[in-house]
């Protein structure tokens, strides 16, 4: 675009001269371009020194006042302002005419909607979980069918630290605990849109357990019981101390009425045993070793008491009639 002489504007042709290339003129390619193009890769070394910068800043900062989840707030405010900034500016540079520019993105926009479904549904998701704190770095969540802590979180997907569940039955996962397997595992944020995101730690961060020890009928149950309470009450007496706020919190805020904390004993019938379910109050994370001293502390109380853990038996109530070998020949 030049002056025409009359306060108008005209197109002009003199940054418009195509090149060729041995004969043979390229499509697309002039001083136009070649100038937009350098312009472009400068640019985008321009934000990739600013947005070095940014997190340089953000880091030295978190050193000298750790707090993990600040930071990584302050991280994605840094991404997508670097990322708005490289965008306006490439828009800036390639559509300087408004008129293309509402071509262009027209154009892109169809295009990526029929080829880039699920990134495009990846990156709203990413939205969503910022807008919506679904969860944020260093929570336990379930996203797509994984166990574990998120320990990244960007524009796509979602990484997690894996870990294991004895409930889920999987066998490609081997640890038989809430327990980090090794795996870092990465899941898309499409996900959000089609599946439950399980958060443990968010609102109210402490689960409720269970031990299931069988007893035979001809057992002390109620001393049974009693040992299993016991057991379950010293070991979670901190705990439900720590979770009285969380309860008046989720009242309030969510108009969730919360069971007692305090240990209980439920009894289930077989036709082997008395099953005794001991359920409890856990945090949301060092829940084996929980279980484990619990489970250590209820075979000690169960030996002093006399009472041994059932299992499986068959009772022969009747023989048939024996008859001798020469008794049956006669």
């Amino acid at each position: 675009m030049r002056p025409d002489g009359r306060g108008g504007y005209h197109r002009g042709a003199v940054n418009e001269t195509p090149y060729q290339l041995f004969g043979v003129r390229l499509l697309g390619v002039s001083t136009e371009t070649l100038r937009k193009a350098i312009l472009t890769l400068a640019f985008a070394l321009a934000i990739v020194v600013i947005r070095s910068l940014l997190e340089w800043v953000v880091r030295a900062a978190g050193r000298r006042r750790p707090r993990e989840r600040r930071s990584f707030w302050v991280r994605q405010v840094v991404n997508l302002f670097t990322a708005a900034l490289f965008l306006l500016g490439l828009l800036s540079i390639w559509f300087d005419d408004p008129a293309r520019l509402a071509t262009g993105i027209g154009l892109i926009s169809a295009g990526l909607a029929f080829a880039l479904q699920k990134v495009v549904t990846s990156l709203a998701g990413y939205f969503v979980i910022i807008r919506s704190r679904v969860f944020t770095i260093g929570e336990r969540i379930t996203m797509g069918g994984v166990r574990g802590d998120v320990i990244s979180l960007g524009f796509l997907k979602t990484t997690l630290m894996e870990m294991g569940d004895p409930a889920d039955g999987a066998s490609a996962v081997w640890v038989r605990g809430r327990q980090y397997t090794g795996r870092i595992v990465t899941v898309t944020n499409d996900k959000i849109f089609e599946e439950p995101i399980y958060n443990a730690t968010r609102e109210f961060p402490f689960l409720w357990d269970e031990i299931q020890v069988p007893i035979t009928y001809a057992s002390d149950r109620r001393r049974a019981e009693t040992v299993l309470l016991e057991a379950a009450q010293r070991a979670t007496a901190d705990i439900q101390r720590d979770a009285e706020p969380h309860r008046r919190r989720m009242a309030d805020e969510y108009n969730v009425d919360l069971e007692t904390f305090a240990p209980c004993v439920y009894y289930r019938i077989t036709d082997n045993w008395l099953e005794l379910s001991l359920r409890f109050l856990s945090y949301d994370r060092s829940t084996r070793e929980l279980k484990d001293r619990i489970s250590r502390d209820i075979l000690r109380g169960l030996d002093d008491a006399g009472i041994g853990i059932a299992s499986t038996t068959i009772d022969i109530v009747a023989f048939p009639p024996l008859r001798r070998e020469k008794d049956a020949a006669r």
